[in-house]
């Protein structure tokens, strides 16, 4: 079975990394999450669940807003070709469904299977915003709390400018 929220927060919790949850109605966009960020400060994040053409796994977070250009995202990262992970896939690394992607789904990749990068502009903001397993709620968390947990899940995440700069 996959980690629940519960378990999730209590492995933050056990981590001693703060971190602030706030219910919502199932968001599966980026524009619907827009209607309920409300008054949850701090940087609004996508997640982008990929398998390169020689089958490894790669999560991008990025802000809502990041502009990834898959074409040109394998230059930068050092995968092959990327297209998007199956969702039957994305369940058994991950544990979520779509629209409920998140870096906090690293806590069921016991296999480490999936390559984590974390775009660079990002990391720039004092709190980050994900769902916490599943797209009813939303988790602030700090860059540094977020590296933390994923290095606790046993993956080495890689920060690398990979959206295209704003014009």
């Amino acid at each position: 079975m996959p980690a629940t929220r519960a378990d999730l927060l209590a492995r933050l919790e056990s981590l001693g990394l703060p971190a602030t949850t706030v219910d919502h109605i199932p968001v599966f966009t980026v524009e619907e999450a827009r209607k309920v960020h409300g008054d949850i400060p701090g940087g609004h994040c996508k997640n982008l669940f990929l398998k390169d053409e020689k089958g490894a796994l790669w999560l991008i977070v990025c802000l809502e807003d990041a502009q990834v250009n898959l074409k040109a995202a394998p230059a930068k990262i050092g995968s092959k070709r990327l297209t998007f992970g199956k969702a039957d896939l994305l369940m058994e690394v991950m544990g979520v469904e779509p629209g409920s992607v998140t870096p906090f789904g690293l806590i069921n990749d016991i296999q480490t299977r999936v390559n984590v990068i974390l775009d660079e502009p990002m990391m720039r903001h004092e709190i980050l915003n994900y769902h916490p397993l599943r797209n009813d709620a939303t988790t602030s968390i700090s860059p540094n709390g977020l590296l933390a947990f994923i290095r606790s899940c046993g993956h080495q995440p890689r920060i690398v400018a990979v959206s295209e700069p704003s014009l």
